[in-house]
């Protein structure tokens, strides 16, 4: 590595904190700017790296040959300290980029799709590093099992998430890669379908080894090189699937995993719903074709702990129930809402969602309304913005005046805590991509105390 400094510019986002965190440990200076303080900043600034929330761009290492900006698309072109370091000359690269070539020369086992990424690629990671192999890793929430979105080894595989915004996956060159889904999103970006699963298909195309899709994707044999497997939760036409499910009465389920070399029984998923089982299905897919011991990754399944917010159990009792999630997509909300439904048959299911961006809600108001109204009872917030201006018109009522749930509330951010005081509870949901984050510690105290 040629840089003593690494700077990054939304150093508090998911995937550039791992990355920060993976050159600190390779002992570079690492700093940067956030917008906001988070969990994470202070967790950064916990493990010695500098944080700053002020577009400040005295704070960038003076030394232009010795310092390596990286910095994500979410911040604007106009802002400050990116002006100033492509002005002065500093190398200037996008997160993915930076990402690219750190797992250039290495193993790469990369996990892409519009849903169940951040789970599958936590658990394949997890998977690698309980079986005694290791590995590094890239993350895009952060592990249960391990406190962190990143991990280190000397081995040299790396597992990484392929995000497919801003076509950040084409920096990635895999020998083994799952896609889970190819459903509309980041429309901003591609435009239309078409276009976007056009951007799958050269991601599937830089695969070297092995391709591991979701059972019906529009990617075939000649798009790739690498030969194709398929998983499906259950259709016994995919090379991996399950068989002999098993619901137990605290919410796990156990299978059997059928696959090409044979039949692996009695996985007992660590973490809950029937999403988890086949996002379990694609992390055994990738181990098993790294050439993983088989009844190593059934173990490592079970011992699994999940993903924070990615149903996520904060509170569990048979009378009081608070569950959170990341889903942010139609798709996600009705994989989340139907498992908990599944787990809990028969309890009265509330959700506060939280629109993310202007364009995803103009997007798929439809969709949403139809997966939200799978719930008992909406509360819907108003939109996070992230890095959007406001668009006329879109608001989070385009999506409630169709939501046919049996009751439904749209609300502010502010208004929510004095609503859950008065609010009966059985089961609580929340779902969302923006800040509803920053409501789990409040939400979780609040309903703990009606115990």
């Amino acid at each position: 590595m040629r840089y003593k400094n690494i700077y990054f510019i939304g150093i508090g986002g998911i995937g550039m904190s791992a990355i920060a965190r993976y050159y600190k440990f390779k002992g570079c200076a690492v700093s940067g700017y956030d917008r906001t303080p988070s969990d994470i900043t202070h967790a950064l600034e916990a493990e010695g790296i500098a944080v700053h929330y002020e577009d400040r761009p005295e704070c960038i290492p003076e030394s232009v040959q010795d310092t390596l900006v990286v910095y994500t698309p979410a911040v604007p072109d106009s802002f400050g300290e990116l002006v100033h370091a492509r002005e002065k000359g500093y190398r200037v690269i996008k997160r993915s980029q930076m990402l690219g070539e750190i797992t250039a020369g290495q193993r790469c086992l990369a996990v892409a799709g519009t849903h169940g990424k951040t789970t599958t690629s936590t658990l394949v990671a997890h998977i690698l590093t309980e079986s005694g192999t290791g590995c590094s890793a890239f993350l895009g929430g952060i592990s249960k099992n391990y406190g962190t979105n990143m991990l280190v080894s000397h081995t040299p595989t790396v597992v990484a998430e392929a995000d497919e915004f801003d076509r950040s996956f084409h920096q990635l060159h895999p020998a083994i890669a799952s896609i889970s889904a190819m459903d509309a999103d980041h429309l901003d970006i591609y435009g239309d379908l078409e276009h976007m699963q056009e951007a799958y298909r050269i991601f599937a195309s830089q695969v070297s080894e092995t391709l591991i899709l979701k059972l019906g994707l529009p990617i075939r044999q000649q798009d790739v090189s690498a030969r194709i497997f398929t998983y499906h939760f259950d259709d016994p036409r995919a090379d991996f699937h399950s068989t002999q499910l098993r619901l137990d009465a605290t919410g796990h389920y156990t299978y059997d995993l059928v696959y090409p070399g044979g039949k692996l029984n009695d996985i007992r998923v660590g973490t809950l719903g029937w999403v988890n089982v086949e996002n379990s299905i694609a992390a055994a897919a990738i181990c098993l074709c790294y050439g993983l011991d088989a009844q190593k990754v059934r173990h490592a399944i079970g011992t699994f702990e999940g993903a924070q917010r990615r149903l996520d159990v904060h509170l569990n009792t048979p009378s009081l129930t608070y569950i959170d999630d990341y889903a942010h997509h139609p798709a996600e909300l009705e994989s989340a809402i139907t498992s908990v439904r599944q787990i809990f048959p028969g309890r009265r299911l509330t959700g506060i969602f939280q629109p993310h961006l202007y364009t995803r809600t103009r997007d798929f108001a439809p969709a949403f309304a139809r997966a939200l109204s799978g719930l008992d009872k909406l509360i819907l917030l108003d939109i996070y913005p992230a890095r959007e201006e406001p668009i006329p018109g879109v608001t989070s009522e385009i999506i409630f005046r169709d939501v046919t749930a049996p009751e439904k509330v749209l609300i502010t951010r502010d208004e929510l805590l004095p609503l859950l005081e008065k609010e009966p509870v059985d089961v609580l949901l929340t779902l969302g991509a923006g800040n509803i984050d920053r409501f789990i510690g409040p939400i979780t105290n609040l309903l703990k105390k009606r115990l």
